[in-house]
């Protein structure tokens, strides 16, 4: 089925497109902290990182929203947030 081709190589594409720009917002942060501003960061070390990054990101708002089920509400809230902060902390 070629509709189903496209919207797979139209994700990957995004999904190809926003990694990219996180991984240049990662390095962004990351420079503001180094001491010297000549540091720079491995491109295998940066994509692992931002990799992380995104997989605890990912487990965040999908504890989150089981959560917010948990507690019956139809949006996330900061406090279901911290409710499993602790435990996604640990797990990582």
């Amino acid at each position: 089925n070629l509709d189903i081709y496209f919207t797979f190589l139209n994700y990957a594409v995004f999904k190809t497109l926003c990694f990219f720009y996180f991984q240049k917002t990662v390095q962004h942060i990351l420079q503001q902290y180094f001491k010297d501003e000549k540091t720079k960061v491995n491109a295998d070390a940066l994509a692992l990182l931002t990799e992380v990054i995104s997989i605890f990101v990912a487990e965040a708002v999908g504890r989150t929203t089981k959560q917010a089920k948990k507690d019956g509400d139809d949006e996330l809230t900061l406090e279901q947030f911290e409710k499993i902060l602790p435990q996604l902390l640990l797990d990582f």
